[in-house]
């Protein structure tokens, strides 16, 4: 068959982490403590952002934005994981797989974009502090942001059309925990050429293009801070952009080993270990790192501890 969607699938099955009967509720209990984890550090360093008076500032836009989309992340993949590993019918419909990999696209696209803009941030932060305030405008900070999720849908309809575009004739079993790009792919009975090339050249290049950006900010913020002759300014400087070095190491990693490998080293199993890390698991490892390496997020949290406390004495 080629192409048009001719597809008599009208529902997939998702084999989930493991077949095997006695993992699925032990699997269930951890994936459900780090959802947990992962949608109170994101909803908290938000909030912390928005009542923080010493948080109103272009980089915490950024960082709500992006805990922001890890909650996201997060929610798109997990609730329907969970419900499959206490249910005997492992299924997602037609319709609501089509709309599970054209979310996750857009969360995916988004977040590789905000950290770029980050990256971006942190090179005028260190490199041109004096003139940081009025480049870094709040008004700029959410034209990027704005830039970003426009750019992701798109993103995400490109490759959404060129996948759902196939036919789907009788394999329905994805072996994968959520609807991705490549295991669909295996499963369709028509030419997936065109499909593989956009999620080749495509996904590659805003993947590559984006690290490519954000290792030239690197490459300029690291020469910046050798500069700095006292050990106790390059110290803080290096403290700016290290919170942000780490998620970016984490994720680009992770995605440069799922979706740019070659396909003689493409195996499932591989894919379902990246994905657990990149979708589940640095959504909410990023809240702890930007809380725990964050000198301006601990002093706020720790003022609004002592607000709290002041105000139940005062009670």
């Amino acid at each position: 068959m080629k192409g048009g969607n001719r597809s008599l699938v009208t529902e997939f099955i998702l084999l989930g982490l493991t077949e095997d009967p006695r993992l699925q509720l032990p699997l269930f209990v951890v994936f459900f403590t780090v959802y947990i984890i992962t949608v109170v550090g994101n909803l908290g360093i938000i909030t912390l952002i928005i009542i923080s008076p010493n948080l109103q500032t272009s980089m915490y836009l950024l960082i709500s934005n992006l805990s922001f989309v890890d909650l996201c992340y997060s929610s798109i993949i997990t609730p329907n994981m969970l419900a499959n590993f206490l249910s005997k019918k492992k299924t997602i419909s037609f319709p609501g797989c089509v709309a599970q990999m054209f979310f996750f696209v857009i969360i995916g696209s988004t977040e590789v974009f905000l950290l770029t803009v980050m990256a971006y941030d942190r090179f005028v932060a260190i490199c041109s502090p004096l003139i940081y305030v009025s480049i870094m405008t709040t008004k700029v900070c959410i034209n990027l942001v704005v830039g970003a999720y426009i750019i992701s849908f798109i993103h995400a309809l490109i490759h959404t059309i060129c996948t759902f575009r196939l036919s789907f004739c009788e394999l329905n079993t994805i072996t994968h925990f959520f609807c991705d790009i490549p295991p669909l792919l295996k499963l369709s009975c028509s030419d997936t050429s065109l499909s593989v090339a956009m999620m080749v050249y495509v996904a590659g290049g805003l993947i590559l293009g984006s690290l490519f950006c954000i290792l030239v900010s690197y490459v300029y913020i690291i020469f910046t801070i050798f500069k700095i002759r006292a050990s106790e300014g390059r110290w803080r400087a290096f403290s700016t952009c290290s919170s942000h070095f780490v998620c970016v190491v984490l994720l680009f990693g992770a995605l440069l080993f799922m979706y740019l490998r070659p396909n003689s080293k493409y195996s499932m199993e591989q894919d379902r270990v990246a994905s657990v890390f990149y979708t589940i698991f640095i959504p909410m490892l990023n809240p702890m790192i930007y809380s725990m390496r964050n000198k301006d997020v601990k002093e706020a949290l720790q003022n609004l501890m002592s607000r709290k406390t002041i105000g139940r004495h005062i009670h």
